[in-house]
């Protein structure tokens, strides 16, 4: 038996859900972008979580603002989640996932979000510092991850995540990690 007790608060949900984040923040990799439900339009997949995030509409703002609105360009990109109790529904405060920090920029940007009716906030998104992967290193490891993902040991996501911990992957690395098995 594992020492961490955190699986027994984990919400049974489709999704990423802000009491995921109740211990901390956490930084996450993009494996994949799909259109959702009218309610919740945006599904964001992500290599380090078994649930999607379906990101509200101010979040969706910072996102396309920063990485524009090509779903498939922000494959391969980071983002730090943590959840911010002050987020209101119908008035009362029940938490909601922000983004505190992204790949992709490499100075504090700050955008101007509506907070409520007529009433705009500055957030400011930090930089997620991260060298790339250097293509020769990817080459030389290539072999292995395929042989990790055919015996089952692990995942396209877990390559990913593990791979992204040390240096930014290129759009065209985590396309070739995802491949995998699917050829």
């Amino acid at each position: 038996m594992s020492d961490s007790l955190i699986d027994t608060i984990t919400p049974k949900s489709d999704q990423l859900n802000a009491d995921d984040l109740m211990t901390g923040s956490a930084t996450y990799t993009i494996t994949r972008v799909t259109r959702g439900s009218q309610e919740q339009p945006i599904n964001v997949f992500l290599a380090e979580h078994p649930q999607p995030w379906k990101p509200c509409k101010s979040m969706r703002r910072v996102l396309i603002s920063i990485w524009g609105d090509q779903g498939t360009d922000w494959v391969g990109q980071r983002l730090t989640l943590y959840n911010d109790p002050t987020v209101k529904y119908a008035g009362v405060a029940v938490g909601g996932i922000r983004v505190s920090h992204m790949s992709g920029i490499e100075i504090p940007t700050e955008l101007m979000l509506t907070k409520s009716k007529g009433k705009r906030t500055p957030v400011t998104i930090q930089p997620i510092p991260g060298q790339p992967y250097p293509p020769e290193d990817f080459d030389k490891n290539f072999p292995a991850w395929q042989k990790a993902i055919g015996e089952g040991k692990h995942t396209p996501d877990s390559i990913i995540a593990g791979v992204q911990s040390k240096g930014t992957l290129t759009l065209e690395q985590v396309q070739q990690i995802q491949g995998i098995g699917n050829g």
